[in-house]
């Protein structure tokens, strides 16, 4: 015998013995071909023949293939890294399940779509739980993957069937192609391999909706590797078998998807029935013409999106094709701000949607912080996704979807404000604040103006809060050439109109904005100007005016004299050394005997209430540089030039009162009680002669 037969027939006695271990019933063949007395043409022949007896008795060739995203580092990172929530995989899941589902819808209307198979069966999402397997289903009736598409869609991590789909839709001129392309969700590549996060085994029964498709399994276990194999009685459309992990085992519950999808997937277009009961029963009102929706259903969505059980007080439904496709519908809450609210590190109300799919719930930069009040929902089919919906890519974008989210939410405030003012007062009185905080973090100058244009103040003119005014009726009720909107800050009404620093303008019968909020005179001086009008302080103004009398010599009948005055403002400026860097004689007061400036005045009053403490006495007078300014008509300021030559000691006790007296009237008094030690020594020497 040749050494080319004698080749042959050991390779068959090997193959020989290796099957024989995993089929008993060996047809005769194999006994010949393991001899060695037939020829090597018998026996290869014999081989062939029981090579198509094993294939007829064991079923379909099992085609094994490896991962070409390279395997199982990158499943681990998909599983373990790339989401932060576990439960995410169910949204995952469903969402290319909805793919499927449109990617029939739009094919039974295209051309070809004739040919599809069961084309009259429901379009539907079926999830199933079993517990006692530790399995979960989920099942969708859509276009199914033949042999080749579950290759290059599930054999490849980061690609996307999806994405794909929609390139091959470009240049379809057909009607459906418009509306089918805004209802596919995928483009996000990895979504099927966060199944990982929660199974060790995933099998895919698949078969598509073409005539003679052949059903199809596909099955991995993360591995590197993956199987597909024909399988008998697939339904059209896909079929996914979690095997969970034991500690994954809660996905098996039935209570615990439904909580999962009425998070998530509450909104996808299609029927999602959770073992045989539909779990998705909220329609998506965004995408709803605002005229179809009623009031209820206004009020049950957003108790829904906002955990609430108030009702909202605006409602802005607000549709758009560019610059970006938007869809939002927004809540303005009729509750006061809650405590969680009111801190700037709570999240923004809005969740994030695209094509129905939420991406998140609370969506950082969507909304500025100042609106983090706003509850809703806003959809875009524009918003970019890196592997996973949780990573947003281009965040430029988002910054140019805030940007044209806020600005019309800023314009429907100010519509609100026109229309329903009285709606509008209360929601300021409530609300005011995070408008304000807005203009103090805002960078962008044109959308602080839009912002102040919400804000209202009483004025010297208006009665009580009824009044209130806004900047714009201020800037309209002024003569053109005024260059300056004139505010005043104090605690309340009382006190604004009874301050020093009003007198002047009062005299004048100038119009005057009265802030009563400590921070009211911060956003102020953060927003600066007004259209083409300063915004200036009383004080300020005051301070300002001083300077251009300095050289007044003429301080009106009943006044003291200069030379007295050029003796007592030395011997002030001495006795209050340390504490003032000037004192000067005013005629801008009336009513009262002096009164403090400083250069800015509420900038000075913030640093008082959160910084002095930290500063020493000597050092904060320092910081201020206050002026003193006297009023030589006033009977104490007469009265105390006086006292210098017959009662010094009674002379240095009302000089550092008037002081104290002026710093507490200034709201630059760290503590008022420190006045009270001077206060007594001096209602003492008073009542000596008692």
């Amino acid at each position: 015998m040749s050494l080319r037969a004698m080749g042959v027939l050991r390779q068959a006695g090997r193959l020989g013995q290796v099957l024989r271990q995993s089929y008993r019933s060996v047809p005769a063949a194999l006994n010949i071909a393991l001899g060695t007395q037939h020829s090597p043409a018998a026996a290869a022949l014999s081989l062939r023949r029981f090579a198509t007896e094993v294939k007829q008795a064991s079923g379909p060739v099992v085609d094994k293939h490896e991962f070409q995203a390279e395997t199982r580092q990158l499943l681990d990172i998909v599983a373990r890294s790339l989401y932060s929530d576990h439960e995410v995989f169910v949204r995952e899941l469903i969402s290319n399940a909805s793919d499927a589902l449109e990617k029939f819808r739009y094919t039974s209307l295209s051309a070809g779509g004739e040919n599809l198979a069961g084309k009259d069966r429901p379009l539907e999402i079926r999830i199933t739980t079993d517990k006692p397997l530790m399995q979960l289903i989920i099942q969708d009736t859509g276009i199914g993957m033949t042999k080749e598409e579950l290759v290059s869609n599930l054999g490849t991590i980061a690609r996307s069937g999806s994405k794909k789909f929609l390139e091959q839709m470009k240049g379809n001129q057909q009607a459906a192609s418009s509306e089918a392309s805004s209802n596919i969700i995928g483009q996000f590549g990895v979504g099927f391999y966060s199944s990982f996060i929660v199974a060790n085994k995933v099998e895919v029964f698949t078969r598509a909706a073409t005539a003679d498709a052949a059903g199809l399994r596909w099955s991995t276990d993360g591995s590197g590797t993956y199987e597909i194999e024909e399988v008998p009685d697939v339904e059209l459309g896909t079929r996914i078998v979690l095997h969970l992990k034991t500690e994954c085992r809660e996905y098996a519950d039935e209570e615990r998807i439904q909580a999962v999808i009425k998070k998530y997937s509450n909104f996808v277009g299609s029927p999602i029935l959770l073992n045989g009961k539909q779990a998705n029963e909220i329609k998506p009102l965004w995408l709803l013409e605002p005229q179809s929706i009623t009031k209820e259903q206004h009020h049950d969505f957003y108790r829904f999106i906002s955990n609430s059980f108030d009702v909202p007080r605006f409602t802005l439904h607000y549709n758009a094709d560019v610059p970006l496709s938007i869809h939002a519908l927004l809540y303005f809450p009729e509750g006061k701000p809650g405590l969680f609210e009111m801190s700037r590190d709570g999240n923004t109300g809005v969740a994030l949607y695209t094509r129905k799919v939420l991406i998140q719930s609370k969506t950082e930069h969507l909304l500025p912080k100042w609106l983090r009040f706003v509850k809703g929902v806003v959809d875009s089919e524009d918003i970019p996704l890196n592997l996973s919906r949780e990573l947003l890519q281009n965040s430029s974008l988002i910054r140019k979807l805030s940007s044209v989210i806020s600005s019309r939410v800023i314009r429907f405030l100010q519509e609100r404000s026109k229309k329903q003012p009285e709606e509008y007062e209360a929601f300021y009185r409530d609300y005011g604040l995070f408008l304000k905080e807005g203009i103090v973090t805002s960078s962008d100058p044109n959308e602080k103006e839009e912002i102040a244009k919400l804000l209202r103040f009483e004025s010297s003119k208006s009665e009580d809060a009824s009044g209130r005014m806004s900047l714009e009726e201020y800037y309209n009720a002024v003569p053109q050439e005024q260059q300056n909107i004139y505010y005043l800050a104090a605690p309340n009404r009382v006190l604004a109109e009874s301050s020093p620093y009003y007198e002047s303008l009062k005299k004048r019968n100038e119009l005057v904005l009265f802030c009563y909020e400590p921070y009211d005179e911060l956003v102020l001086m953060q927003l600066g100007k007004f259209k083409s009008k300063k915004l200036v302080s009383v004080e300020k103004e005051m301070r300002e005016e001083s300077k251009e009398t300095t050289a007044t010599t003429d301080f009106g009948e009943g006044s003291l004299l200069r030379s007295e005055l050029d003796s007592l403002i030395p011997w002030l400026e001495e006795e209050l050394k340390g504490q003032v860097v000037k004192v000067k004689a005013t005629t801008r007061l009336d009513t009262h005997p002096c009164v403090i400036t400083v250069e800015e005045m509420a900038a000075a009053r913030h640093f008082i209430r959160t910084q002095s403490h930290q500063v020493p006495e000597q050092n904060r007078f320092a910081l201020l540089q206050p002026e003193l300014e006297i009023n030589p008509k006033h009977p104490i300021i007469k009265k105390l030039n006086k006292l210098r030559e017959s009662d010094k000691d009674l002379a240095q006790l009302i000089a550092k009162q008037l002081f104290a007296n002026a710093m507490v009237g200034a709201g630059l008094a760290e503590d008022p009680r420190m006045l009270l030690t001077n206060m007594n020594t001096l209602l003492s020497r008073a009542l000596e002669k008692y």
